[in-house]
């Protein structure tokens, strides 16, 4: 049970330091794959630069609703965009959204180990002693 509670404790540990260094840049990512909109714009982005105009096309929204889309996922740094006369591209920087995945494995690698530790807890043979 000793080896539980230090591997819990150790968990417990990594998570305060990660929460004491929060950082809010990873707050402005998550708020920015939080909109369907702007997922449709990342999906689009990921087989290459676009602009404006042809990401604009076949969304259902206004092209100023998209412009603002691109403003948040810009400003985060999911999106990088260059103006060349009066055409806008913009391209996705996937290394913007490294930071999300990292935050995700981390807790999937904790809620693994929890999960292991308890499939380990429950295959011991009970003890009967009273």
């Amino acid at each position: 049970m000793r080896q539980y509670l230090s591997v819990d404790l150790t968990n417990a540990l990594r998570i305060l330091k990660r929460m004491m260094n929060h950082d809010a840049r990873l707050d402005q990512v998550f708020h920015a794959l939080a909109d369907p909109n702007r997922r449709v714009l990342i999906d689009r982005l990921a087989s290459g630069p676009a602009t404006v105009s042809d990401l604009a096309k076949p969304m259902a929204i206004s092209l100023p609703a998209v412009l603002q889309h691109l403003a948040v996922l810009e400003g985060c740094g999911i999106v990088v965009s260059q103006k060349s006369g009066r055409v806008r591209t913009c391209t996705l920087d996937p290394a913007a959204l490294s930071q999300a995945e990292v935050w995700i494995n981390d807790r999937s690698r904790m809620w693994t180990q929890r999960l292991d530790a308890l499939a380990h807890h429950l295959s011991q043979p009970e003890d009967k002693t009273p």
